[in-house]
């Protein structure tokens, strides 16, 4: 499905960074090396890159990843992209001073079990920025489509789930709210998402 979505030559979510992800970016003026899981096209990635960030990435799709390299040559950036399974990748064996999950919606199987391995990949002090969609986006979704976003409710987010997935950091934000999404093709609407931003106890 994502291979269809991202081979398309347009970019299905936009070249533009997540809001969220932008503002927080900013707010915390963050150095080092940033992991980006289920990046897609790369506009997040990008940013990153482009704010001096050492910019980690991966996805399932090979297309994503074609389109994000693309990207990086227009931008004049560099980021290392892998593609594939998590657990499988090179990129586990290394720590990172920040995670961004912006629309990382993973099975249930999986979810807590992924959240788990990027919260030990985070040094101490280091931090989780999250914006996903909550439970309630369903409602929203049935009646405007095009605001994007799973069909099962099981992939879905709420403040509880988060805060039990990411216990070993302090909540700096954990939110519910309706936003205006207007990120290419397939984020357009209001929709209600949880944002989150966490940063990883010295202790653990």
């Amino acid at each position: 499905m994502w291979d269809e979505r991202y081979a398309s030559e347009d970019y299905a979510y936009g070249i533009e960074p997540n809001t969220f992800f932008k503002n927080t970016i900013n707010a915390y003026n963050l150095k080092g090396k940033i992991l980006l899981p289920a990046e897609g096209e790369g506009r997040n990635a990008v940013y990153a890159a482009k704010k001096g960030l050492e910019v980690t990435a991966f996805d399932i799709s090979i297309e994503g990843k074609n389109k994000a390299l693309k990207l990086c040559q227009q931008e004049h950036v560099t980021i290392n992209y892998a593609v594939g399974n998590f657990f499988d990748l090179d990129i586990i064996n290394t720590t990172y001073n920040c995670a961004a999950l912006i629309f990382a919606h993973f099975p249930p199987t999986l979810l807590s079990k992924y959240h788990k391995k990027i919260s030990e990949l985070i040094v101490p002090n280091g931090m989780i920025i999250l914006e996903g969609f909550s439970k309630n986006n369903l409602k929203l979704r049935e009646k405007n489509p095009n605001i994007g976003g799973p069909k099962n409710e099981d992939f879905l987010f709420t403040k509880e789930t988060i805060e039990k997935d990411f216990p070993d950091f302090e909540i700096i934000l954990l939110e519910e709210q309706q936003v205006e999404l207007a990120e290419g093709l397939f984020h357009k609407g209001t929709a209600s998402v949880i944002r989150f931003i966490g940063r990883k106890n010295k202790t653990t």
